[in-house]
């Protein structure tokens, strides 16, 4: 039986952390070196993204933890930690987070990645109007800029296509004008 298999009769083919029935699939609860029932869980699309803070935290879907964290399966216990920290600004989850309990080595494995230790608030690059970006996108400079170590000054109105984010820092993309890979601050652009 596969582990997706596995994960399905384990939670009835839910997600097991919301119980939504669609878009679900295996999430290998960090760190792992080998998925397999003891550290993965069944997820939806809607938790996956904001586990992986590929999207802002929605602190309304999460209330559901309170349910989800009495599960008898570990890396549900984990990730329930994990989120109810992330979340701990909320008094719901404060108060879930104090009630919970994690054996030694549970609490240990739910420490490793730092999660509990950053607010639920997740950066994400944006354009000076504070529309999202993404990899590939095709912006517009919204000021005529120097580029410095070179002659270059790419003008308003510019173009810029297949954008790529900096990862380290949300403030900045790289691009090519005129054939050369530049950095530009988001503040001085716009999506095209």
């Amino acid at each position: 039986m596969s582990l997706a298999q596995q994960l399905q009769t384990r939670s009835g083919n839910k997600c097991e952390l919301c119980t939504a029935e669609n878009n679900l699939s295996v999430y290998e609860v960090p760190p792992t070196s080998n998925a397999n029932a003891e550290n993965s869980i069944l997820v939806c699309k809607t938790c996956l993204d904001q586990i992986e803070k590929t999207e802002q935290l929605d602190a309304t879907h999460w209330k559901v933890l309170t349910e989800a964290m009495w599960s008898e399966f570990a890396p549900v216990q984990v990730v329930a930690w994990r989120m109810l920290s992330r979340l701990r600004n909320e008094g719901w989850a404060a108060d879930s987070l104090e009630i919970l309990y994690l054996d030694d080595d549970n609490l240990e494995w739910a420490k490793k990645t730092g999660d509990h230790e950053s607010d639920g608030m997740v950066e994400f690059h944006q354009d000076s109007n504070g529309t999202r970006l993404y990899e590939g996108d095709t912006v517009v400079l919204i000021k005529t800029l120097d580029v410095k170590g070179s002659t270059l000054s790419a003008k308003l109105g510019t173009v810029v296509k297949n954008i790529r984010l900096v990862h380290d820092n949300t403030e900045q993309i790289e691009g090519k004008v005129e054939g050369q890979t530049i950095v530009i601050l988001t503040k001085y652009l716009r999506k095209g």
